[in-house]
């Protein structure tokens, strides 16, 4: 790939940032704006979806509590902008581990909050943004570790499919 090339496939995640916990409207969200709100956070990925079906589905397997009164709160909005991008590379059995090992570490807000850095910080690093990551949070806990190694593999796919759909379009 030329060096053109590379510089718009970054120009698409340059300035990518994932809404914070605190950002996410707790108001109550309906299947459906759920799955739009979702999708417009994660557009700048590329390939990263979601659908109403998916989501019905990760509430009847357990990821996410069931919607009070059809609304979704901000922390299963959360939950489900995680599980939207895990799912590019990790089973739904894998996901559910993290989810649980999460639960009985960190709040959902400490958890989210850390996993949007470092998805930002290591998608720039992947897409040439920057020459090396940044060291996100404090502690260095075997589950960070382990959350970290499932980030990085979702930036190279989200990459890869960059490349591929640019070369696919040539």
């Amino acid at each position: 790939m030329d060096t053109r090339t590379k510089e718009e496939m970054a120009g698409r995640v340059q300035g990518f940032r994932l809404p914070r916990y605190e950002q996410i409207p707790d108001v109550g969200l309906y299947l459906e704006q759920t799955v739009q709100y979702i999708s417009r956070s994660l557009e700048p990925l590329g390939s990263i979806s979601i659908t109403g079906s998916m989501v019905s589905n990760y509430v009847k397997k357990g990821l996410v509590d069931n919607p009070v009164k059809k609304q979704y709160s901000r922390d299963q909005v959360a939950y489900l902008l995680f599980i939207a991008v895990a799912k590019t590379v990790l089973s739904m059995e894998d996901i559910r581990l993290l989810i649980r090992l999460q639960k009985a570490t960190y709040t959902s807000q400490r958890a989210y909050d850390y996993f949007c850095r470092e998805l930002e910080n290591l998608i720039c690093y992947v897409f040439g943004l920057k020459a090396a990551p940044d060291r996100v949070g404090e502690e260095h806990t075997d589950e960070k570790l382990l959350l970290r190694a499932a980030i990085i593999t979702v930036a190279h796919k989200v990459y890869l499919d960059a490349c591929f759909e640019k070369l696919h379009g040539q």
